[in-house]
């Protein structure tokens, strides 16, 4: 048996090394560690991922996948379901760093079963939301910052953060993560967090206005 964290990275910001150091320090033991470079996860299925792929090659029944939440596996519901769904069939434990989630399909007791299938499709659904928050945050912010757009204006103060800390506390404010637990996993300072958490859109508009912003939704 075998435990694997499988990461995904889509930006700059984001990097391998954090999602592994995350995942051990909430106590997993790493075998390997598979990760995809600059993928989508909402264009691109875990299936079609150059590595992503891997893992319905390598995993067999009692290995472990570890991942830092399930929109590392999609941020489609149909896709994060149908992924969870395959590998509990083959025998493989999911399991998440963030909120400690656990999902097997050994049981066989039919309301286990049917707590654990309504909690799986409620992050898959919370995956692709999440995408679609950030989504729209984004393009509220490009619009804000068109509607500011003059070449002598003041850009203000360059941001404390960067795209990839303001989508973590997007991701855990919607986890409805405390602020201490916020600022543990970004590095950001409270007032910081609290800013952004007041007026996301004007976040995402001062990255733009200092051309600190992605292109789109992770």
């Amino acid at each position: 048996m075998q435990t694997v964290l499988y990461a995904r990275v889509s930006t700059l910001d984001q990097t391998i090394e954090h999602q592994q150091k995350q995942a051990e320090a909430a106590g997993f033991k790493l075998d390997r560690v598979i990760a995809d470079h600059g993928v989508s996860g909402v264009k691109t299925r875990l299936e079609e991922r150059p590595e992503g792929k891997r893992l319905y090659d390598i995993l067999r029944a009692g290995d472990v996948l570890v991942v830092r939440w399930v929109d590392r596996l999609g941020r489609n519901y149909e896709d994060v379901r149908q992924a969870i769904q395959e590998f509990m069939k083959r025998g493989v434990i999911v399991r998440t760093i963030i909120n400690s989630m656990t999902f097997d399909g050994s049981t066989k007791d039919p309301m286990q079963m049917a707590v654990r299938d309504a909690l799986i499709g409620f992050m898959a659904a919370a995956a692709q939301s999440q995408a679609e928050v950030t989504k729209a945050a984004q393009a509220a912010g490009i619009a804000h910052a068109k509607g500011l757009e003059d070449s002598k204006r003041y850009k203000g103060r360059k941001p404390s953060f960067t795209a990839g800390q303001l989508e973590t506390v997007r991701n855990l404010t919607e986890q409805k993560a405390g602020v201490s637990a916020i600022a543990k996993a970004t590095g950001l300072s409270r007032q910081a967090i609290y800013r952004i958490m007041e007026d996301p859109a004007a976040a995402e508009a001062s990255l733009i206005e200092w051309g600190m912003s992605r292109k789109e939704a992770a």
